[in-house]
């Protein structure tokens, strides 16, 4: 039993990072501190004055546990990093990660390539961006492409003692099309292809009059030997890079890089617009939602995003323009600046030009907001609101996680099961799992739930205390994470079957049937030896219709799975003497398993392609 008094009597006067855990252990709140010693203490101390946020947090706190950290900072980005692992409850969170794309230059290649990069890594490569969509990149690299004849494939090219690329490859396409000079053919000097390659580079790094100034050149040159197409070409290209150039809303005379952010919000709902100048220009703008936590501020929400964000995207500008100020605003600059050559400022502007932007933003998201308002509620109905319902429904509290379980066979081949998890009413795909069963002989869907779900949950209890012998944090999985709720696709046989399972291993949870009609319809609920009716209009209707055609689905996508891949097996293929062609005989006689089970000998023996020695052997296996 966690002692409370004494855990917090212990704590040290040091920065580090605290971690709240809830009644199920998992983890609800992660937060950093200058003194762990006085932050941790005053969500106990009833003479603090607390956020409803942090007051209904603390009923929930079971236990906490602590990290010492040597600076604040270093406290700073194991927060960032614990909140992305954990995504705790009543920590302000992003609702989706996005990954942004990047022009990649491989100028660590002899003859370096142009491709799309969704990640930055140290690799010798020169990367640009991130821009705001794929699409921008596609653009970008289409017209550097035309321009300067920068290969973008995978081919590895060689270069010969006197620096010109040895011949390994036909052309592909963007040769024959004039978007690439083909060095894979061979014979191209290293520093011509060099000097293309610089040209690129200049481009990206915003010089865009050298570019023009190289095309006129070519088309005043093709102009004069009367070639017109290729000066058109030309002056296409020359209209490309004008469009890039000053497709631009915003421009200011310093050549600074800058993010204007601003929210709005509403409810638990918040919208997050960022603005990005680089090099003096709006090069694009991306907005971000989040669920925020009861009693989150303006600067609670600023700062969560900032640390969320910029913890995972590898571009900082040099100042970020905010709507508000934000409590840790030194701090957060420190790290944001600790991997840059210079330091990022943050900023609140209260008049003149930068306020203005920082307005504009804001007036974005609050359209953003409003225009989503209705498709937000209308997913909470259907997904938290659903649960809510079947909450009442069950006179149950605190149903987060849903697991449903489905067995899926054709007579006489392996039996397989599924797992489907469904948290606040939305799949959870990456904690889906697949059975094989390996104890369960023939087509019995009790037994073959009784395994499953044994398997299931020995293992889970076997990971949980694994970790917790070695002294780490439990860091809950698709196994060691347990259920709220168990929904059976079934009545009272399936109920029991799983409430035998839970008893044996010792856990207490509840456990209800999806009960269906003679059409295969859903019609209630089984809880606790009664069956419930539900509304077949509701949420929390549609929701369990949703659960159990999952399920279904899932197995059934394994068990065809295995079998296109000629994995699954027939039962009666581990008696010694049936092959392929007398299981196929006993199947087109006997229909099923359970009649080549209730067969006589002299019935199999009758079966075309067996004798009486192989029919004595498939009646003495199923009687063993």
């Amino acid at each position: 039993m966690f002692n409370f008094k004494e855990e917090l009597a212990k704590l040290p006067d040091s920065p580090g990072v605290y971690l709240m855990h809830g009644q199920k252990d998992e983890i609800i709140y992660v937060g950093k501190a200058i003194s762990l010693k006085k932050r941790v203490r005053s969500y106990f101390r009833e003479s603090t004055k607390k956020s409803p946020k942090i007051e209904k947090m603390v009923t929930q706190i079971k236990r906490f546990e602590y990290i010492v950290t040597d600076s604040e900072l270093e406290a700073l980005v194991l927060e960032c990093n614990l909140i992305k692992e954990y995504r705790p409850k009543y920590n302000t969170m992003l609702k989706d990660d996005k990954s942004y794309p990047f022009v990649r230059v491989t100028v660590n290649e002899a003859f370096p390539r142009i491709i799309m990069a969704r990640k930055m890594k140290k690799d010798g490569s020169k990367y640009y961006g991130p821009f705001t969509s794929a699409g921008a990149v596609k653009d970008t690299i289409e017209l550097l492409q035309k321009t300067y004849k920068i290969r973008n494939c995978t081919k590895a090219i060689t270069v010969d003692g006197e620096g010109m690329s040895v011949q390994n490859k036909r052309p592909c396409l963007n040769y024959h099309i004039g978007q690439c000079e083909a060095p894979c053919m061979g014979g191209m000097p290293k520093e011509k292809y060099a000097e293309n390659v610089a040209g690129v580079i200049s481009f990206l790094e915003g010089d865009y009059n050298k570019t023009i100034k190289e095309l006129e050149a070519k088309m005043a040159e093709a102009s004069n030997i009367l070639d017109f197409e290729k000066a058109m070409e030309y002056r296409d290209l020359i209209a490309s890079i004008n469009h890039v150039a000053g497709n631009q809303k915003i421009t200011t005379k310093n050549f600074e890089d800058r993010d204007i952010i601003a929210y709005a919000e509403e409810g638990f709902d918040a919208v997050v617009q960022v603005f990005f100048v680089r090099n003096g220009k709006l090069i694009g703008r991306e907005h971000f939602y989040l669920k925020t936590a009861p009693g989150d501020t303006g600067s609670d929400i600023l700062s969560s995003f900032i640390k969320q964000y910029y913890g995972g995207t590898p571009f900082i500008p040099r100042e970020l323009l905010l709507q508000e100020e934000i409590e840790d605003e030194e701090v957060i600059s420190r790290w944001l600046s600790r991997n840059q050559s210079f330091k990022v400022k943050i900023v609140c502007p209260k008049k003149g030009s930068k306020e203005k932007l920082i307005e504009l933003a804001r007036k974005n998201a609050e359209i953003l907001l409003e225009k989503n308002k209705e498709k937000y509620r209308r997913e909470q109905k259907r997904t938290v609101g659903a649960v809510a319902e079947i909450e009442e429904w069950l006179g149950l509290t605190g149903l987060s996680r849903m697991e449903a379980y489905d067995i899926s066979h054709i007579s006489g081949f392996e039996t397989v099961s599924s797992m489907v998890v469904y948290e606040d009413g939305k799949p959870k795909k990456n904690n889906y799992r697949k059975f094989r069963l390996q104890w369960v002989k023939g087509a019995d869907d009790y037994l073959s739930m009784e395994e499953t779900l044994t398997r299931r949950f020995t293992h889970g209890l076997e990971e949980i205390e694994k970790i917790k012998k070695e002294g780490g944090d439990i860091n809950l999985g698709s196994f060691s994470k347990l259920p709220d709720i168990i929904m059976m696709d079934g009545g009272k046989g399936q109920v029991n079957v799983a409430l035998k399972v839970l008893e044996k291993l010792g856990l207490n949870i509840p456990v209800c049937g999806m009960v269906k009609d003679d059409n295969h319809r859903t019609r209630g609920l089984y809880y606790n030896n009664v069956e419930i009716p539900i509304d077949n209009h509701s949420e929390g209707f549609k929701l369990i219709t949703r659960i159990q055609d999952e399920a279904h689905r899932f197995a059934i996508e394994y068990h065809r799975t295995l079998r296109s891949k000629d994995q699954v097996h027939s039962i009666l293929d581990d008696i010694e003497g049936i092959g392929p062609a007398r299981r196929k005989a006993l199947m087109r006689k006997f229909k099923s398993i359970d009649a080549i089970k209730d067969a006589s000998v002299e019935e199999l023996k009758d079966t075309p392609s067996m004798n009486e020695a192989a029919a004595e052997k498939v009646y003495a296996f199923f009687r063993s």
